[in-house]
């Protein structure tokens, strides 16, 4: 992960000290983006998990991903390049299906923030549109909802992992764009952040997948 992330870190670094000569300065993929972005969300159990009897439990969480979304695209003529960063909510929570309890493995918890520092890769299929690739850092939380009758616990998981995904952007003129795309999460470590004076817990593995299907209309500066 360590790796990923430098490699990531370097090759944004280099894009963003490409000769101003070497760009396109007329492109609609160049500059500073500012989004928001909504669409699908679902946690579930990863594959190598299963906390429960029932071959056919789900273990989903599923709802209506919103937030906010801001990068940097350098147009380089046959690729573009280009750090991004996103904080996002969800509606994501566990329920009862059929008689069923869906915890994929933590326990009766809604979705709360979700992080995500990466970079993205696109080629232009013309000069209004490109298809991207992305990849980065992203750190989420579930939040614990229980309580003891009379005190509401605000303990939570927080999530370590990284995320892949793809897209198309379509640019409307030079300060406009829209864009739809996919990203898989996988987060793979984990640690209990207590309330009040407890300290957090020891960091431990976990195994749980994030699918999400995105729509984002913004603008660039």
């Amino acid at each position: 992960m360590n790796k990923m992330i430098a490699l990531i870190a370097t090759g944004s670094i280099a894009a963003l000290a490409t000769p101003a000569f070497a760009q396109d300065a007329d492109s609609p993929f160049t500059g500073l983006r500012v989004q928001g972005v909504t669409g699908y969300d679902s946690l579930r159990a990863g594959s190598s998990v299963d906390d429960d009897g029932n071959d056919n439990n789900d273990q989903t969480a599923d709802g209506l991903l919103y937030g906010v979304a801001v990068g940097y695209d350098v147009d380089l003529g046959s690729v573009v390049l280009g750090p991004e960063a996103e904080f996002s909510g969800s509606t994501a929570k566990t329920d009862y299906k059929d008689g069923d309890f869906e915890g994929f493995g933590y326990g009766n918890v809604s979705s709360g923030r979700d992080l995500y520092l990466g970079a993205r890769i696109g080629v232009k299929a013309n000069e209004n549109m490109m298809f991207y690739a992305k990849g980065g850092y992203t750190n989420a939380k579930l939040n614990v909802r229980s309580n003891d009758g009379t005190t509401e616990f605000n303990d939570d998981y927080d999530l370590d992992g990284y995320r892949v995904g793809g897209g198309l952007e379509y640019a409307f003129g030079r300060n406009m764009f829209t864009n739809i795309e996919y990203r898989y999460s996988n987060y793979s470590r984990a640690e209990v952040d207590f309330d009040g004076t407890l300290p957090d817990s020891d960091r431990f593995d976990v195994d749980t997948d994030r699918h999400q299907v995105t729509v984002g209309l913004g603008m660039r500066f």
